[in-house]
């Protein structure tokens, strides 16, 4: 009886610790709070561990495994904020300068009149270079602002549908007209390299205003400083636009996410520059100065305005000519 006994006790102590064990845990959980994301890994930590997010794929391109990184983070910074701002700045900041300058100075008139006489500045295929580079650039400038500024400013203009069929067009626009502009700046450079090596008289020319500032006519030849100038930003310009541009274009072929990425960067600020000084330059060749479209529209200047403006080309055209045959009446 006593070996009963003691078996049974045995037997309700076991039961009653076991009970209590179970029992414990559960009354401990239902009586702290609950946190659905006290366990669970945060994206910050992510990033901050690893330094980017990658998943798992079984497709052969393994570049679509990364889902984020740091680098990106600064990337969709720079574009939705930073480079709306240098375009801001840039873009209006030239049209502003370029009224009130307009409003002070008013157009540089050929202070001698016309002469009515012409003579040849720009022949056919010059001209042919300048214009094709002039239309591909317009249309590559527009499409390109609407990258930047299309969504907070056309789309609640024209509405979605409208805003998506335009943004379709000046993509394959934007895509397929850089081929011939990029022809266009590599036949500038080799046109037009050997006038707009700096040298002397263009430091004389930027001295005395080049003639935009005040009354004075610096003499120069075939190209002034301020043509130099915009010859070497379209060379220059037109050339980092086309390099980064083609990076974009073709992606993955020569460089990864991150060179990529700097691509984009570099093509969003150089544009950005590149049309606000193509402002300034169709300023100066329209409104900005009577004379000047002529020699790209018509080929010929009237031969008071060189001797104004490019006095010491003007000089050598007459050497070569000397009794003047390539002058000729105006109509």
């Amino acid at each position: 009886m006593k070996l009963t006994r003691w078996v049974r006790f045995v037997g309700c102590a076991l039961a009653l610790s076991l009970f209590i064990a179970m029992t414990v845990p559960t009354s401990a959980q239902q009586g702290a709070p609950v946190n659905p994301t006290a366990a669970a890994v945060k994206e910050q930590q992510l990033l901050q561990e690893l330094g980017k997010i990658q998943g798992r794929g079984t497709i052969p391109d393994v570049k679509s495994y990364m889902l984020e990184q740091p680098a990106g983070r600064e990337w969709r910074q720079f574009n939705e904020v930073t480079l709306r701002w240098i375009g801001a700045i840039a873009v209006l900041g030239m049209l502003a300068l370029l009224v009130i300058f307009y409003l002070w100075r008013g157009m540089v008139r050929i202070k001698s009149g016309r002469s009515g006489r012409k003579i040849e500045r720009f022949n056919g295929f010059e001209r042919l270079v300048h214009w094709m580079t002039a239309t591909c650039f317009i249309v590559l400038a527009l499409s390109g602002l609407n990258i930047t500024f299309g969504k907070p400013l056309l789309l609640p203009l024209i509405g979605p549908e409208a805003f998506t069929t335009w943004s379709e067009l000046a993509k394959y626009a934007h895509n397929y007209l850089s081929f011939p502009f990029t022809l266009s700046v590599v036949l500038i450079f080799l046109m037009w390299i050997g006038g707009n090596i700096p040298n002397s008289i263009d430091v004389e020319w930027v001295k005395r205003g080049g003639g935009i500032v005040g009354d004075d006519h610096p003499p120069a030849y075939r190209f002034n400083a301020g043509q130099k100038l915009i010859y070497w930003i379209v060379v220059i310009g037109g050339g980092a636009s086309a390099v980064t541009g083609y990076l974009l274009l073709f992606p993955f072929y020569a460089t990864g996410i991150e060179g990529m990425q700097l691509a984009q960067i570099v093509h969003a600020v150089v544009a950005m520059l590149f049309i606000a000084a193509m402002l300034g330059h169709i300023y100066i060749g329209t409104i900005g100065m009577e004379g000047a479209f002529e020699a790209m529209g018509e080929g010929t200047v009237d031969v008071n305005w060189a001797k104004e403006h490019h006095r010491l080309w003007l000089e050598e055209e007459i050497r070569r000519s000397p009794k003047g045959a390539r002058a000729q009446p105006a109509e």
